[in-house]
């Protein structure tokens, strides 16, 4: 039963306040905290909850699959209770709908949510320093927003075109969530990771019964990663299904509906010329274009990419000033994968060890790391876990950033097979692209 105080102050929650706002939801605790969420009088009823499906997706064990909504209104942001197991709390108040104005704290599960009310030019800022889970404030980032705003609102297929690590399959998946296939599926193939009978199977499925990725995208969106790399022939056969909407398995036509997005790190026109990639295959994807420019051209968004990925990863307290200007100094050949994994070795191994992978001095670096490890006191296993992976990070890194992103040549180079090297870099955890 809510006390007195509480019942007064709920009370005025619901009172309408004159006008319009933007307001942004920050996760203040837990393992999302930072994440946020801009509501404003355009965008209609967003989704809180643990499914990754909801707008704004929290991982927090006593929090439901979609928990509540909130809405911008004429009378502040709405906040409504979907029935969830635990309750939605605003100011410490169990509620079931109530308006919120600004500066109250929302709780759902164990999960702490600030609600900030924006002023106009506050709210603009905010949007432009972002699309979707896109991070970035440099010139370069914010003249694509528009873009990707009307992409997003579209069906057409996109060709995603930029270095290694530069972001292609967050985008990806963010055209996803931000558009009208968001309930849908977000399916991927790995084409540079699969060889054309492993593609085929992927797309296709088997006769005995399990659907491929192309059933399993329909009404939503699959995304073809580095699409130089697929075989000839399965270019001809997922073209028949781009053409005819239609998938085949076995004795059985399924009907799909299935937005194509593409990535590469290649010139398509060159591969094409070449015959490397078919050319109907090439005008069906590349509808639209989109160039993610490297980091070392975004000025400016390698300290709002740090601060985002350090909250993100788990980093406690903040960065030292001098740590944080040797990383804007970098040139990021391997760009947003990694400078993630950089700020990732910051945590596991410490702001006053040198990178492993970054001095010739390799034993006194490899002393020092270990030093640091061993005054957090964990078990044998773990420590030598946290330094083999912080050298498997920078090492995986920089076999990708020397080889342009060709994982046959990293692997080669490596001395490992390729199968094995992308064992590897998916334990380690390279996984933006």
């Amino acid at each position: 039963m809510a006390t007195k105080e509480a019942e007064t102050r709920l009370s005025d929650l619901t009172q309408a306040p004159p006008g319009g706002w933007t307001f942004e939801l920050v996760v203040a605790s837990g393992p999302d905290a930072g994440k946020a969420l801009v509501v404003d009088g355009a965008t209609p009823r967003r989704l809180i909850g643990k499914s990754a499906l909801c707008h704004l997706s929290i991982d927090d064990a006593e929090i439901s699959r979609r928990h509540a909504t909130v809405e911008s209104t004429a009378s502040g942001l709405h906040v409504q209770d979907l029935g969830s197991k635990n309750g939605t709390f605003l100011s410490g108040v169990r509620i079931a709908s109530a308006f919120a104005l600004g500066g109250e704290t929302l709780r759902v599960g164990q999960t702490e949510v600030s609600v900030v009310r924006r002023s106009d030019e506050q709210a603009q800022l905010a949007r432009a320093m972002r699309f979707g889970r896109v991070i970035g404030a440099s010139a370069a980032m914010r003249k694509l927003y528009p873009i990707l705003k009307r992409l997003a609102e579209s069906d057409v297929p996109v060709v995603l075109e930029g270095a290694t690590g530069t972001g292609k399959e967050l985008l990806a998946e963010t055209l996803h969530e931000e558009g009208t296939r968001e309930a849908g599926a977000f399916s991927i193939l790995d084409c540079a990771a699969l060889s054309a009978a492993e593609s085929e199977q992927a797309l296709f499925g088997d006769e005995s019964g399990r659907a491929g990725l192309l059933e399993q995208a329909n009404g939503g969106t699959l995304f073809l990663d580095e699409i130089g790399e697929l075989d000839g022939g399965v270019q001809g056969k997922l073209l028949g299904v781009i053409e005819r909407g239609k998938v085949t398995r076995g004795a059985d036509t399924v009907a799909v509906d299935i937005r194509f997005i593409a990535s590469t790190r290649r010139d398509l026109e060159v591969e094409v010329q070449e015959g490397r990639l078919r050319e109907d295959l090439y005008f069906r994807l590349a509808v639209a274009h989109v160039e993610l420019p490297p980091l070392r051209e975004r000025q400016g968004d390698v300290e709002l990419l740090v601060r985002h990925f350090w909250t993100k990863l788990g980093g406690r307290g903040d960065l030292s000033s001098a740590t944080m200007a040797r990383l804007e100094r970098s040139d990021w050949p391997g760009n947003v994968r990694e400078l993630r994994n950089a700020v990732a070795r910051l945590i596991a191994v410490g702001d006053d060890a040198p990178a492993l992978a970054a001095s010739k001095d390799a034993p006194t670096a490899v002393l020092g790391d270990f030093d640091h490890v061993l005054r957090q006191d964990l078990t044998l296993p773990v420590a030598r876990q946290k330094v083999v992976d912080a050298f498997e990070h920078a090492y995986i890194e920089r076999a990708l950033a020397k080889s342009g992103g060709n994982v046959s040549a990293a692997a080669a180079a490596a001395g490992i097979a390729r199968r094995y090297f992308y064992v590897v870099k998916n334990r380690v955890g390279s996984g933006e692209r």
